[in-house]
């Protein structure tokens, strides 16, 4: 078997661009994979291109071989856009792989140790505020909005839920995120006793709407230094979150935040590769260690994954991307011993599911991990062509 093209496709996901890469063989095996340009990497679909012109002629089921030629090729520069492209390269063959043997990406790695996934309710109300028009749901303006959105959730049976940081603002609740190079509170990233009041108020409308029996999660992302991230973290222990999520690169400082406080830190969905994750568990940094599939490829992210049970770390799957990038992550988290709880954006745009042959199934609150060759499912290039990406 001979991989005879690779090929990117892109499409409108409502709020950003979705990417897949095709890898087609001599025999007509195809193989899939999700990945992520946007304004975060821009220029990784050139990198992708330009890693994949040298695999032409080459098996696609040497997977280990592809992935250790392409590290050698860009040692130099790993991590980053380079790990994300070799990543999709290394998805997309796991998928031809699978499907030539006749089993799920799963087996590749073990067997699924679990069929069914617990699933978190990712930027719960963060989207909304974002983009009020996109989803066809009722706008965040209040605290009794984010109430209302409680008691959705509980309704549809998630057991978990994850928002990001809301303030009032003109048009009703707007995502705080400085740390992204948006609004206020850049470059200082600081925090005061409003904006803390803030966090403690969102938190408090979602208890109050989602019940006791729906666990609280929030995201800080890059929006705070170390100090407010304490601050926070006292502030809401009594909320018994099932994690506090921030970004930060250095494993000491994330190592003391977690020794202040007794709500539990959730991080590392930034880290690459076994490497970089290390000194995290060394520090004992984190309860939960943060493992993004698609950004790291499902084989490097194994071993992450496996890494960390050796410490006694559970992983939850990161997961900000489309339905193909769900699925990948799915056969991640059903192969893996020390499994948390599985992350999906909920709200998405109708057409979503048409660009899946197979769309993912979820009931009451749990990702069904599918059992059909590769990753369960192809994409559907016709919706694709339907949905052009927009101009950023």
């Amino acid at each position: 078997m001979k991989i005879t093209k690779i090929e990117d496709l892109h499409a409108d996901g409502g709020w950003r661009t979705l990417s897949f890469l095709k890898i087609t063989t001599d025999d007509g095996l195809i193989g899939w994979s999700e990945f992520s340009e946007g304004r975060a990497v821009p220029g990784l679909t050139a990198v992708i291109r330009k890693l994949a012109a040298g695999l032409i002629g080459s098996d696609p089921r040497a997977i280990s071989r592809i992935s250790t030629m392409l590290y050698a090729l860009t040692r130099t520069t790993t991590g980053g856009m380079i790990s994300q492209a070799i990543a999709a390269i290394e998805n997309a063959c796991l998928d031809i792989k699978a499907k030539s043997l006749g089993i799920p990406v799963y087996e590749l790695f073990g067997g699924g140790l679990r069929e069914r996934l617990p699933v978190y309710w990712s930027h719960c109300g963060t989207l909304r505020a974002r983009y009020p028009d996109l989803f066809g749901a009722a706008p965040l303006r209040t605290l009794d909005d984010i109430v209302t959105l409680g008691k959705e959730v509980n309704a549809r049976g998630f057991k978990a839920l994850k928002t990001n940081i809301l303030v009032a603002g003109e048009q009703g609740l707007q995502n705080y995120r400085p740390g992204f190079g948006s609004g206020a509170g850049h470059p200082e990233l600081n925090l005061d006793g409003k904006l803390l009041g803030s966090i403690v108020d969102t938190l408090s409308a979602f208890r109050q709407g989602a019940g006791k029996e729906v666990d609280l999660l929030i995201d800080l992302n890059f929006n705070f230094k170390p100090e407010a991230v304490r601050q926070i973290a006292k502030a809401v222990e009594p909320f018994h979150l099932m994690w506090l999520e921030a970004d930060m690169y250095q494993p000491e400082t994330l190592a003391f935040i977690r020794r202040s406080t007794s709500t539990p830190i959730g991080s590392l969905e930034t880290i690459y590769g076994r490497r970089d994750l290390r000194p995290y568990l060394d520090k004992l940094a984190v309860d939960v260690a943060i493992i993004d599939p698609q950004w790291n490829g499902v084989l490097e992210a194994t071993r992450m994954a496996n890494f960390a049970d050796g410490y006694e770390v559970n992983i939850a799957c990161h997961n900000y991307h489309g339905h193909l990038s769900a699925l990948m992550g799915a056969h991640f988290s059903a192969a893996v011993p020390n499994f948390r709880i599985f992350e999906m954006l909920i709200e998405e745009v109708p057409w979503m599911n048409d660009f899946m042959t197979h769309p993912i199934v979820m009931e009451r609150g749990e990702f069904i991990v599918p059992s059909r060759p590769g990753w369960g499912s192809d994409i559907n290039e016709t919706a694709i062509e339907a949905h052009p990406p927009r101009k950023q």
